[in-house]
């Protein structure tokens, strides 16, 4: 213990070296050693090989200085090079050099490294210094790795970045955001890129070898919910059943679907191999058994003995007997090679959801929906024991691989392990906030394996019963788990219509974000755009840096779900209404809370400040606005006029005018001053929250549940256009800061941009998995902010095409090469505006955050090198899956 805390001091004291530093100097530096094609970076700065004449072009290039200036820049030059040599070659013999400091091991070393160099804006600059030191000398490949884990540690904002030919090896660049980054000629090996952000970025001849990421483990095919999986004895084959009625075979190497077998004619609950592998059994809602051979892929037999849906099938280890169990709360035990029914075993009063054979194949473990998990004698068919403690109906069991250990899960949100010899409780595991669904022993029984409702995947020491990890990607129910034979690998299943491949050695799935747990109702930026707030269901509101993603503080203390949030103009102020009845102030600067203000019995659905500042309009579930005098904090005025809830208020630019939306299906103009209402609007068939003026407060816009957009003359008290695009309700709008756009998202999952004045569809944004509950512009208008029932905010550049232009100046010969077979390739390309907007979308996303690892790659380009993850699996077709542009066969066809 005492060595780890002095190699952690000293690596801190290392950087603590470079802080008095000018930062200036590592571009300088790189730059030399560039031009000088320097292999060992230490031995030429520390034999002032600098001072050549190529090298002194450099240090004094576009300045015209005196020679007591030059003489003096030299010196400083020298000074910092000589300092920079000394830490490099600290370095260099440091641990930090050798080993991977993005183990789990060494994580609280990082953390406690972080916490000494966080905000030291000449330490970071080193590190970034480091990691560029890697595409020149290999002898500082992984402390430059390091450097990179640290940087996305800190929350370094690295995106428009260029990092050409880089080296990166042995380290996790989990959720690293380079967002149009220039990554060609890079060089990455064994690295793991799990929700690594590369929308934009360009990739040319890039070499990324056994890469680890688990999107290419995502099996995509069935066409509704999974129900189970199971690994062949061999681990080379997956198998899965589905409520598509469908059996698919699935290849472990390659990820890709072997063969679809139907036969089935209702939904697919469960499915099984044989020890030698040779036969799948499957059972469903059809009320038969059917067993298949995997080499023929043919079916061979069909079993009907079970009156009701049978949801359970299992084969004993010797593969001569098959158990079977469902709704009609018995269990069968079938002869495979006489396909004859062999034994029936009743002891259950409801649904037998699950059966499995003990290892020595002398036991059959069941469990129900009556509470009680029962053991069977295989031999007389006789129970043996009644295992009671659950309080719900327990829906999995599993043996553990030496017999003696029996796990099951529940509708009561518990894991229990059993005894099995004494037939007693041994531990009670919980962690779940919803039914487990399945248990499922690793091959060592060392790990349980737990899936669940609440769309988690538990990972538990069976010694200690406490929770080694939660794997988060599913969506929906997790169905089923399942380790591979050899336990290195965990599948599961969901309600999602996914399967996914874990690594269980890595836990490269062991990644959680910061961010919401529930949907987020609301986003709003600071008038300055530098941070996000968002007001999630799950009881907080959030603040996030806009630049990083980085959480910069968590506002807690309501008891139910967040609606809305809202800055002051000012933004010293934050406003946020909640479903438990009251409004909140926060102060931004201090980080507390200043004031509460109290809004009866009603859930509080929209707030807005006047542009002053003073008043602030809110609205609930009721038939009534509220204005409240933000100097005293209390209630001004009430507005009556709608006669359902009002869901929705918003200022005019100029305070004069307020505008309000409501159940009643009508929006309504109210003058402020006289707090009298101007107007009645009516157009929508269902109103909808929240609605938007434009910033001259001639136009508003809204939405509604009638999947369409208006805008109304403000002035005129009339509709001037309708639009018409979205396929599902539209819940939100937002005018962008110079008119010109409008932002909608609807529960179709995607935003539009609209030109206001044509009222014309500009462009569809894809990217949310869910509804998309809220849109806001930065003040800048050049980030739009989304957030979304699939608990994730993703802020999305809205830059010009003008602007992109000038930040990819490195790629224009791209335009220029393939200009010709673009054209061929793509003939709705019309001209090299066009093809530039086709390789660079202007809409994609910048910013991720989310609990969720997502990978990301649109308008990423991609040209030869290679791409593989660790199995040796191609990665092109996820890059392509992903909205890359793969340019090989183009410049095939070039040559």
């Amino acid at each position: 213990m005492h060595c780890a805390f002095q190699e952690k001091k000293t690596l801190t004291d290392i950087f603590a070296s470079v802080k008095d530093v000018d930062g200036e100097i590592f571009d300088v530096i790189l730059e030399i050693l560039r031009k000088e094609k320097v292999q060992d970076s230490i031995e030429y700065l520390q034999k002032n090989g600098y001072q050549r004449n190529q090298s002194q072009q450099v240090l004094f290039k576009k300045e015209n200085l005196t020679k007591v200036e030059k003489d003096q820049k030299q010196y400083d030059c020298r000074y910092n090079m000589e300092k920079i040599a000394d830490v490099l070659t600290k370095i260099k013999n440091h641990v930090f050099n050798k080993k991977d400091f993005s183990s789990e091991e060494n994580q609280e070393s990082i953390q406690d490294l972080i916490k000494s160099i966080m905000n030291k804006r000449q330490i970071s600059e080193f590190l970034q210094f480091l990691v560029h030191l890697t595409s020149i000398d290999n002898t500082l490949i992984q402390c430059g790795s390091n450097s990179l884990h640290i940087l996305l540690q800190m929350k370094v904002d690295l995106r428009n970045k260029n990092f050409q030919n880089i080296k990166i090896q042995n380290t996790s660049l989990v959720g690293a955001n380079f967002f149009r980054c220039n990554l060609s000629g890079s060089e990455f090996n064994n690295v793991n890129i799990e929700g690594m952000n590369l929308n934009g970025a360009l990739l040319l001849n890039c070499k990324w070898k056994n890469l680890k990421i688990h999107e290419l483990n995502k099996m995509v095919g069935h066409q509704s919910q999974v129900n189970q999986v199971c690994f062949s004895p061999d681990g080379n084959i997956l198998a899965s059943a589905s409520n598509d009625m469908s059996i698919r075979l699935w290849s472990i190497r390659t990820g890709q679907q072997i063969v679809k077998l139907d036969g089935h004619t209702n939904t697919v609950r469960s499915v099984c191999f044989s020890l030698d592998g040779n036969t799948l059994a499957s059972c469903g809602d059809d009320i038969s058994i059917r067993l298949w051979d995997i080499k023929t892929r043919k079916q061979i037999a069909k079993c009907v003995g079970h009156n009701q849906t049978v949801l359970a099938v299992c084969f004993s280890p010797d593969g001569n007997t098959l158990a079977s169990s469902g709704w009609d709360k018995s269990i069968l035990l079938w002869n495979v090679k006489t396909i004859q029914l062999k034994a029936k075993l009743v002891g259950h009063t409801y649904d037998v959801y699950s059966v499995c054979f003990s290892p020595d194949g002398n036991t059959l473990a069941s469990s129900s929906n009556d509470n009680s998990i029962r053991l069977w004698d295989i031999k007389t068919g006789q129970q043996k024991a009644k295992l009671d403690g659950h309080i719900n109906g327990i829906l999995s069991v599993s043996f553990s691989p030496d017999g003696s250990t029996l796990a099951s899960g529940s509708r009561d949100h518990s894991i229990c392990l059993w005894d099995v010899n004494k037939g007693e409780k041994k531990a009670k595991l919980d962690g779940h906030t919803n039914g487990i669904l399945s248990v499922s022993f690793s091959p060592d029984g060392s790990t349980l394996a737990s899936g669940s409702r609440d769309s988690q995947i538990c990972l538990w020491d069976v010694k200690t019963g406490q929770s080694k990890a939660k794997l988060d990607s599913h969506q929906l129910w997790v169905m089923s788990v399942c380790f591979s034979p050899d336990g290195d690998m965990l599948a599961s299943c969901s309600d999602d219509n996914s399967i996914r491949l874990w690594d269980v050695k890595t836990g490269q799935q062991n990644v959680k974000f910061d961010g919401h747990q529930l949907c987020i109702m609301s986003v709003c930026f600071s008038p300055d755009g530098d941070t996000l707030a968002s007001g999630s269901d799950d009881k907080s509101i959030r603040l996030w840096d806009v630049k990083t993603g980085q959480q910069k503080a968590k506002l807690d203390g309501h008891t139910e779900g967040i609606l809305a949030v809202c800055f002051s103009p000012d933004g010293s102020t934050l406003a946020f209404g909640s479903r438990d009845y009251f409004i909140g102030l926060w102060d931004v600067k201090k980080g507390q809370k200043q004031a509460v203000l109290h809004f009866r019995t009603y859930e509080i659905l929209s707030l807005c400040f006047s542009p002053d500042g003073s008043t602030l309009a809110s609205c609930g579930k009721n038939c009534f606005i509220c204005l409240w005098d933000l100097k005293t904090g209390q209630l001004k005025a009430k507005l009556n006029s709608h006669w359902l809830w009002v869901i929705s208020v918003c200022f005019s630019p100029d305070g004069n005018t307020l505008a309000s939306c409501s159940n009643d299906n009508s929006i309504r103009l109210w003058d402020v001053k006289k707090r009298k209402e101007n107007a009645k609007l009516d157009g929508h068939q269902f109103c909808k929250m929240p609605f938007c003026f434009s910033p001259d407060g001639n136009t508003l816009a809204s939405c509604s549940d009638d999947n369409s957009i208006l805008l109304w003359d403000v002035k005129k008290r009339k509709e001037n256009a309708k639009l018409d695009g979205h396929t599902s309700n539209v819940n939100s709008v937002c005018i962008s800061p110079d008119g010109n756009t409008l932002a909608s998202g609807s529960d179709d999952k995607s935003i539009r941009l609209w030109d206001v004045k044509t009222g014309q569809q500009k462009a569809k944004l894809d990217g949310h998995s869910g509804t998309v509950l809220s849109v806001c512009f930065s003040p800048d208008g050049v980030t739009l902010a989304s957030g979304s029932y699939d608990k994730s905010i993703r802020l999305w550049d809205i830059k010009t095409e003008k602007e992109y232009k000038s930040s990819i100046q490195n790629s224009n010969h791209l335009l220029i090469q393939f200009k010709t077979l673009l054209f061929q390739n793509y003939p709705f390309l019309e001209n090299s505006n066009q093809i530039f907007n086709f390789l660079y979308p202007n809409y994609i996303t910048t910013l991720f955050i989310s609990q969720s690892a997502i990978f990301q790659a649109k308008g990423a380009i991609v040209l030869q090198g290679e791409f593989e993850n660790y199995l040796g699996v191609e990665l092109r077709s996820l890059l392509k899956s992903k909205g890359s542009y793969i340019l090989d066969c183009l410049k095939q066809k070039l040559e």
